[in-house]
């Protein structure tokens, strides 16, 4: 009698947190689709009237609390289609549909601009998930010229694909380690033209980075120089960390997010031995704060009175969701990621219908130029809602 309470206490201790799963994910996308109501109504506002460059997408609040829209060549810009798409996911609702649709149009031009690696971040978060959700054939055709455009910043001798254009007196060739992210939309033009060039760069790209941005305790740096030429790397150092040997969160959060992605789709195990030792770089650091919302750089000299990297916490959570699926250590990652998404939705959101309509609170974009602190971000909101979306669909298995 004894041992059949006990199991029977246990299964409805199972049953009840499934529960609480399922009530956790249902709130926040109804907290989601109220703010995003909030935020189509309060975009209108926001949006000069006479502006030289129309600004097509919310990216945070600016100093005054205002809603601040960027044009579509920002690299945030396609973040808020994504999270519309996200929402049509969840619902199902005809409307998210069509606001995703008309919010996602808005950035297509991009698909030309090769000024810029930031192609998947656009791209892809807004045209691939509404491919994936509609198989809309105009779609594919962005993600393929998207995907042509942007290995065209490949530079073979280096084996990397170029970052930024800007500051070129200070690199001559520098890679950020968010590159990793731009490469899911070189693998999706290989499954949908046959061509293996674009998955080729992108494997490339990924080994590179992997011999080149990491230390030995498997923290990474934020930005790499090459030399064009020879490909030998000039310098490493940082432009978002606390200083050039530091760990900025969100860049450990994209290497870990990353490799993660390319594993899923290569399966070389390189890959994921490298995400798996990124985690517990990231789980196991003793400046990880209880509630698992990093600061915005594990080095960062006044810890705790740091602000905290909200945006960091969001990918570094959907990331071990994913990674849970491949790793030896799923559970382990799963309930790390479960205790992430349970912090962010009692202490990191908006009360409904504030900070004029993003989700979450207390990310931080640049610390070291006093840019974007302790505000929403829309890449925050997004992936807090793929995060979401994993989740719910390891509930069902």
């Amino acid at each position: 009698m004894k041992t059949y309470t006990l199991t029977l206490l246990a299964l409805m201790g199972l049953s009840g947190n499934g529960l609480c799963q399922k009530a956790l994910i249902k709130s926040q996308f109804d907290l989601a689709g109220k703010q995003a109501r909030v935020m189509l109504a309060d975009i209108p506002a926001a949006t000069p009237a006479n502006a030289r460059v129309v600004p097509v997408s919310p990216r945070t609040l600016n100093p005054t609390g205002a809603l601040q829209l960027v044009p579509a060549r920002d690299w945030t810009s396609g973040f808020f289609p994504g999270q519309l798409w996200y929402l049509y996911e969840y619902t199902h609702d005809p409307e998210w549909m069509k606001q995703a649709r008309t919010y996602t149009a808005k950035i297509e031009n991009e698909k030309l601009n090769a000024g810029t690696h930031d192609m998947g971040f656009k791209i892809y978060c807004s045209f691939g998930n509404g491919y994936r959700l509609t198989n809309d054939p105009a779609y594919r055709d962005v993600i393929i010229q998207s995907a042509r455009t942007l290995i065209k910043r490949y530079k073979p001798a280096a084996g990397i694909i170029r970052s930024w254009d800007h500051h070129k007196e200070v690199w001559q060739c520098p890679v950020i380690i968010d590159n990793m992210m731009n490469l899911e939309l070189l693998f999706a033009a290989t499954r949908l033209t046959g061509d293996k060039t674009f998955a080729d760069i992108a494997v490339k790209h990924a080994q590179t980075t992997m011999k080149n941005h990491f230390r030995p305790d498997m923290s990474s740096y934020h930005v790499v120089d090459y030399d064009t030429l020879t490909g030998k790397v000039i310098q490493k150092n940082t432009h978002q960390g606390y200083s050039h040997e530091s760990a900025w969160a969100r860049g450990q959060a994209w290497a870990l997010y990353g490799y993660t992605m390319c594993y899923r789709e290569t399966r070389d195990k390189a890959f994921l031995e490298q995400a798996d030792k990124i985690a517990a770089y990231m789980l196991r650091h003793p400046r990880l704060p209880a509630d698992l919302i990093p600061y915005w750089d594990f080095d960062a000299p006044q810890i705790p009175n740091e602000p905290r990297d909200v945006s960091a916490a969001t990918v570094m959570a959907s990331a071990l969701y994913e990674l849970s699926t491949f790793s030896k250590q799923g559970a382990w990652y799963r309930s790390k990621a479960d205790r992430i998404l349970d912090n962010l939705a009692k202490h990191y959101v908006s009360p409904a219908g504030g900070s004029h309509g993003f989700i979450l609170l207390h990310s931080t974009g640049s610390k070291p130029a006093n840019s974007e602190v302790d505000v929403p971000l829309s890449y925050a909101d997004y992936y807090y809602l793929e995060a979401l979306l994993r989740k719910q669909k390891l509930e069902i298995k």
